[in-house]
């Protein structure tokens, strides 16, 4: 049965912060012990009251930022040929990776075979050349690498969350339920997330109508009125990736407080040791996500993501935090 979070009894009064939406800090489970490895085990977690975005950042709201600041995004600065030895040199140009469909049959332990590295692919050509974000602006921003996604939060006065805000926040107020909106995919066989429909990579049968992104709030929200926290596009987290989460605490006096994540040694990827890029937790699932592939929709689920990589299916929300006395901090007189 689903059970609601635990409050926080001592919760501070909050202010207002111009569009974002208050999560009341509480008590839950965190992780899954059904799915992925890397989800388990689940373990109680504390967390203080934050503001979150009610939506992924968009192609306009980042569009806002660049021309602010001139802010050249990750995807758009060639390789240094230092940070990737033994790289072919033809390979070291600006560019992105980018969903490319193959045709049947097709091996879905080798994701190489439908993601292609396009030169030139970025936010602003979210399918490589020739493509454009004319008519996305409330499509998220995609295309863009953790740095990308620190500086934007940098610039609006935020930050980006930890794993364990993102999915307390996800849960809408629900514990135990498998999804943002309770324990069906498809309640009464309404699509409630922007995900795969058909046998992925190859089949796409576009149910919800939607080839790739969707305008954010395009979807149901959840509990706390918060829009594609599921689906449409991955999203960055401040946390380091660990391949487990830590046990549950034996009582409650030492669950853990606003967790931030493993170590960064941890955070490598032990089968690639000549490239030593640390990696950063990914949540949500995204439109690629399927019933045969990555059922990672889910707001338990997690996914490792190299800080040096951006694709076309990954993007992000900010936070603000605030101090224990309950005042706003000097974030929240920021930009809105």
């Amino acid at each position: 049965m689903n059970t609601i979070a635990t409050a926080r009894p001592s919760q501070p009064a909050h202010p207002s912060v111009s569009g974002m939406v208050y999560i009341p800090g509480g008590t839950f489970r965190m992780g899954s012990d059904n799915h992925y490895p890397e989800e388990k085990p689940t373990h109680r977690v504390t967390v203080d009251g934050f503001f979150i975005d009610p939506t992924p950042v968009t192609n306009a709201q980042f569009r806002a930022f660049v021309d602010a600041t001139g802010h050249v995004t990750f995807a758009e600065i060639p390789p240094d040929p230092k940070n990737y030895p033994g790289a072919l040199p033809h390979m070291l140009k600006a560019g992105s990776l980018v969903f490319t469909p193959p045709s049947p049959p097709v091996d879905t332990r080798d994701w190489s075979q439908w993601w292609a590295f396009r030169f030139r692919a970025n936010w602003r050509r979210p399918a490589g050349p020739g493509s454009s974000i004319k008519g996305l602006d409330d499509h998220p921003v995609v295309h863009v690498a953790y740095s990308d996604a620190e500086a934007y939060a940098r610039w609006a006065g935020k930050e980006l969350p930890t794993e364990a805000e993102w999915e307390f926040a996800a849960r809408g107020g629900l514990e135990g339920a498998e999804y943002a909106w309770g324990d069906e995919f498809n309640p009464d066989g309404r699509e409630m997330a922007n995900t795969w429909q058909g046998q992925f990579p190859s089949e796409n049968l576009m149910t919800d109508g939607y080839l790739r992104t969707s305008p954010v709030g395009a979807y149901p929200p959840n509990g706390y009125g918060l829009y594609d926290m599921i689906g449409n596009v991955w999203e960055w987290t401040g946390d380091w990736w660990s391949t487990r989460h830590p046990a549950d605490a034996p009582k409650a006096c030492c669950v853990p407080e606003n967790p931030r994540g493993g170590p960064v040694d941890a955070s490598y990827d032990p089968r690639m040791p000549a490239i030593r890029i640390p990696r950063k937790v990914l949540k949500g699932g995204s439109h690629l996500c399927a019933p045969n592939y990555c059922r990672r929709y889910r707001p338990a689920a997690r996914h490792a993501e190299a800080i040096d990589t951006s694709t076309s299916h990954v993007g992000f929300r900010c936070v603000r935090r605030m101090p224990f006395d309950g005042a706003p901090s000097s974030r929240e007189e920021a930009r809105p």
